[in-house]
């Protein structure tokens, strides 16, 4: 497997930092770079940064970490992706989500009460017909077009990933999508969560890439922040946040390992620290580069 490490950033990322950003991970030679879904916060808008970095760079991959797709129309954001891979070929490495993990900013990606992971997989459906099979139209309960193919066609098919943690979610990866970026799991809750996928995509009669598994972490400046030890309650009160969250670099390098072990092998990586984006990349470069494969 290609064991690949990406940067993430995180909700206090301001939008004049970011020209640095993807210009030291372009010299550093590091593998991508992360747009979250942060609608009130500093942070670009995903669609807005990948253009930016695709733009600015000749290399450096870019994904979602990851975009809520239920509350868009999927055949626009099957344009924006196509037109993207079009301008960076093999750049673009789309991943999508069922809602915000802000409570408050799930009111603006609307869909019927109710009916939010019906709309998910039938806007994965869409997604995928207007991308990769070229279909003449599509009618289901919620969108209907006559026309869902859009071009240019990315050439190879992007891959679409998806994340989420519940076996709803695992279900829906192995019978819609590509491959499963997770977080806020422990390694054994990821490799039954890979399981349960790889099974899923048995049924359906598909199978998922051997790489095509990965997960979202942060590392912290040696100690943990009462802000990121907040959010990791807040995600999973039944865990100690220590296991979920590197307090540091030797305390992240156990967890990859152990997730290396459960059969993960894309990584991004985010700053649960202080330290200014420059030294965090100079750090993430100098940990993580020579762990590639």
């Amino acid at each position: 497997m290609k064991i690949r490490f990406g940067v993430g950033l995180g909700a206090n990322t301001a939008p004049d930092e970011l020209a640095g950003i993807v210009d030291h991970l372009e010299r550093g030679g590091v593998d991508s770079l992360w747009f979250s879904e942060l609608v009130y916060s500093p942070a670009v808008d995903p669609m807005v940064g990948m253009a930016y970095a695709l733009a600015r760079t000749c290399r450096l991959k870019v994904g979602t970490s990851v975009a809520v797709l239920p509350g868009r129309h999927p055949v626009l954001v099957a344009k924006q992706l196509a037109s993207l891979a079009a301008v960076a070929p093999g750049r673009v490495l789309p991943v999508f989500g069922l809602r915000p993990a802000i409570p408050a900013e799930r009111e603006v990606f609307v869909v019927p009460e109710g009916k939010r992971a019906a709309v998910f997989d039938e806007s994965l459906r869409v997604l995928r017909s207007a991308l990769v099979d070229g279909s003449a139209g599509y009618a289901g309960d919620y969108f209907t077009v006559s026309a869902t193919a859009v071009a240019p066609r990315p050439s190879p098919p992007l891959d679409i990933w998806l994340g989420g943690s519940a076996p709803a979610a695992f279900r829906r990866i192995g019978t819609l999508a590509d491959g499963w970026l997770g977080s806020f799991l422990t390694p054994a809750e990821a490799r039954a969560g890979r399981d349960a996928i790889e099974a899923a995509a048995a049924r359906a009669g598909r199978r998922i890439e051997p790489d095509h598994f990965g997960i979202s972490l942060a590392v912290g400046d040696g100690e943990l922040s009462p802000a990121m030890v907040a959010v990791a309650r807040r995600r999973r009160p039944d865990l100690d946040p220590g296991e979920l969250i590197a307090a540091d670099w030797d305390r992240l390098h156990r967890q990859l390992d152990a997730y290396i072990a459960a059969g993960l092998s894309k990584f991004v990586i985010r700053s649960a620290g202080g330290a200014p984006a420059d030294q965090f990349i100079d750090r993430f470069a100098g940990e993580l580069l020579d762990r590639q494969t």
